[in-house]
């Protein structure tokens, strides 16, 4: 909720500078419904980016079990959202993460958060995917790690080539998934639809 949220230093200024786009925009920022417009959106900001102060591998550490199982763990359909840095749109979509224990395991949510830190960070697609599994991999040194990322960019949408439909799919995978069977058999487990 907004009003639990802790804003970092630097709003103020932030919402000077866009005041100033405002009128590099032609708008008059001293108008009734753009008056409060340059805080409301640098708060906005700090939102989006708030994945900067924080630490997807201590989320992960936070909880660590050790546990046996050592076949594929999948936690899919993770909503995200992100902001491109190319052109401070919105991307958004979903995220599909598996990986296959060597004797440490950890809580399903963590798996989520870890994308929810990482896409709180001005991204493109193809990083972000990277980042999930180099995350995963160097904090719970598992066999083998596997994100696959469908997402919706609005710099493609709104703007540019204006193309509303199109969905951009990237992936990242090591150890056992380096295998096609593996990752055959991932794929095939998150393009099933489970019923509640």
């Amino acid at each position: 909720m907004e009003s639990e949220t802790t804003y970092r230093e630097g709003l103020e200024t932030l919402a000077e500078h866009y005041t100033e786009v405002l009128r590099l925009l032609g708008e008059n920022p001293d108008r009734e419904g753009l008056q409060k417009t340059p805080l409301r959106v640098a708060k906005a900001m700090q939102v989006l980016t708030r994945g900067y102060g924080q630490d997807p591998h201590k989320v992960l550490t936070d909880a660590l079990f050790e546990e046996p199982y050592n076949q594929m763990v999948i936690v899919r359909d993770i909503d995200f959202f992100s902001m491109c840095e190319h052109h401070l749109l919105p991307f958004y979509g979903k995220a599909h993460v598996a990986y296959i224990p060597k004797g440490t395991i950890t809580g399903l949510s963590k798996i989520a958060r870890v994308v929810d830190i990482y896409s709180h960070r001005l991204q493109v697609q193809e990083r972000l995917t990277q980042q999930i599994k180099d995350c995963i991999e160097s904090t719970l040194h598992p066999m083998g790690v596997m994100v696959v990322i469908e997402a919706r960019h609005m710099c493609m949408q709104m703007r540019g080539v204006e193309k509303q439909n199109s969905v951009t799919t990237t992936s990242a995978f090591s150890g056992a998934f380096n295998q096609a069977k593996t990752r055959e058999e991932f794929m095939n487990l998150i393009s099933r639809r489970v019923e509640p």
